[in-house]
């Protein structure tokens, strides 16, 4: 050993110099991975642990080739001997910066099943949410917003927009169920002239597909038969009796229920006024 130092003494200044080198790389990877943790970034984390990781890959190179090129000697000198105790010296360091690197791995790791875990519960806690607003508008007791302090109505909420988006919303649902209706009679074979005529007689159509109005008044009339009255034509026994001057409770359950799904509604309250009016129809 001491002859091929001697005989290179330039390639061995420039394997030292390239080691300590590595190790300050290595140093300065390491402060970034930790600075990656506070606040937490997995991306920062991962590319610091990619950079620790190619330095601890060169430096192991650079261990190989100096074995390689550099037999174990017979004799030591006192120079030779500093030197390979500096080099086991920054090897338990390498040992060292691995066994933390595995650590941090294994932090993270943990971390990420944590966030996993928590955006679980947060999901279940929003749809537990959902559910208990939608409950609690079936029953009419989100709001107090039909009534004022002085006992005289208020709507705040009743305007012109209101009105208009509920017959359009109205309007459409009606003319959606009459498509499947109308193809369902077709395919029975019924005559829709005949049909259209006994519904709305004596009504010239402009066009024959026009027809389809006739079973869309039809459906009105029969969703909305007694639609004047306070029972809506409902059997009074069996839903709840109203007051002769309810306008209030009238309008609080039509907002409670105007933003819900009319199944979801007759699934969690089946036994309610809306349920009630839809097996009556």
């Amino acid at each position: 050993m001491e002859e091929s130092i001697n005989q290179n003494p330039e390639a061995m200044e420039a394997l030292i110099s390239n080691l300590f080198g590595n190790i300050s790389s290595l140093k300065s990877a390491y402060i970034e991975l930790q600075s990656a943790h506070t606040p937490y970034d997995p991306e920062k984390i991962q590319a610091a642990d990619k950079v620790v990781i190619s330095e601890l890959k060169n430096l192991s190179e650079m261990k190989h080739f100096y074995r390689e090129n550099n037999p174990k000697p017979v004799c030591v000198s006192p120079q030779d001997s500093r030197l390979a105790a500096e080099i086991q010296e920054q090897q338990s360091l390498l040992k060292t910066y691995e066994v933390m690197v595995k650590k941090f791995q294994s932090e993270i790791q943990n971390k990420d099943s944590e966030i996993t875990q928590m955006l679980q519960k947060i999901e279940e806690a929003n749809q537990k949410r959902l559910k208990l607003e939608k409950n609690l508008k079936l029953r009419g007791m989100s709001t107090n917003q039909g009534s004022g302090g002085d006992g005289n109505l208020q709507f705040p909420d009743l305007t012109t927009e209101l009105f208009v988006s509920t017959y359009e919303a109205a309007a459409k649902v009606v003319h959606d169920f009459s498509k499947p209706l109308i193809n369902m009679m077709k395919a029975a074979g019924w005559d829709l002239d005949t049909a259209a005529n006994s519904i709305e007689p004596d009504v010239v159509y402009a066009k024959r597909p026009h027809k389809e109005y006739a079973f869309e008044s039809y459906i009105c009339q029969r969703m909305f038969s007694g639609f004047q009255q306070k029972n809506f034509s409902v059997n009074s026994e069996s839903a709840t009796v109203m007051a002769d001057d309810d306008t209030d409770t009238f309008f609080r359950q039509f907002l409670a229920l105007k933003d819900m799904d009319p199944l979801d509604a007759l699934g969690t309250n089946p036994d309610s006024n809306f349920g009630i009016f839809c097996r009556s129809k």
